[in-house]
């Protein structure tokens, strides 16, 4: 039962945002689920509508690997004729990034809410960027609803924290965190600066992983006093 939750993954190629490669926290989600000879990765962009430039990035991106790349699409109707079963079968789940309550609300009509925990409790590697990130969780800061960010609607919640992504390079996430935590509207959380991953087995969160230098991830918790505090946590540098 691993969940890799982060604030990277892929990352974009020369010729432009929409040209992915495999970054090292791609490789690490592969190297977490057993480091198979022909993984089989699939990609949910419901976050994004299931955009075909998304799509088209990814299946570039692995283009030539020996990775069996698929994805799952619920615009307009599922692509895949027994989606519990195409889930199920996969070695890594990788959801893409953004608005994580259209995505929330899009999965519970498809019950991808209860499939996707029993693909965790199978074994299946569940992991993703963003809105990828924060659908694991209790809840987290999203900008969701427009350009001040509020709180997400609740998650999944396998991982009983709230959850902060992108920590480092939008500025209301950090006191957006603090506060909702300072409220008691999300318990003890989790966040991750651009190019950060957490590793969880089971709800235990048992290493942080980066793809960059100077970059960390945090817990901000709620003290008895009522104040907050935040630690740092310096991941390992991939490679």
């Amino acid at each position: 039962m691993r969940i890799l939750a982060t604030s990277g993954g892929f990352l974009p190629a020369e010729l432009g945002v929409y040209q992915w490669r495999p970054g090292p926290l791609i490789a690490h989600a592969i190297h977490l689920a057993g480091d198979p000879a022909r993984p089989r990765f699939c990609y949910v962009g419901t976050a994004m509508g299931d955009h075909v430039i998304g799509t088209n990035a990814f299946h570039r991106a692995f283009a030539g690997s020996e990775v069996r790349a698929t994805t799952l699409d619920l615009f307009p109707m599922p692509n895949v004729p027994d989606v519990r079963a195409h889930l199920l079968a996969q070695d890594v789940i990788w959801v893409g990034g953004g608005s994580v309550a259209n995505l929330l609300a899009v999965w519970r009509v498809h019950g991808l809410d209860e499939i996707l925990r029993e693909c965790w409790e199978s074994g299946v590697l569940l992991s993703g960027v963003s809105a990828g990130s924060i659908c694991w969780y209790v809840g987290g800061p999203t900008d969701s609803y427009g350009p001040d960010l509020q709180l997400a609607p609740p998650g999944l919640g396998l991982l009983p924290y709230g959850n902060g992504v992108h920590y480092d390079s939008e500025e209301q996430r950090r006191p957006l965190l603090h506060g909702l935590v300072e409220k008691g509207d999300l318990p003890t959380s989790h966040a991750t600066d651009d190019g950060v991953g957490l590793v969880y087995e089971g709800t235990e969160l048992v290493d942080a992983v980066s793809d960059r230098r100077d970059a960390a991830a945090y817990v901000v918790e709620r003290r008895a006093d009522g104040t907050v505090a935040e630690t740092r946590i310096e991941p390992r540098l991939l490679g």
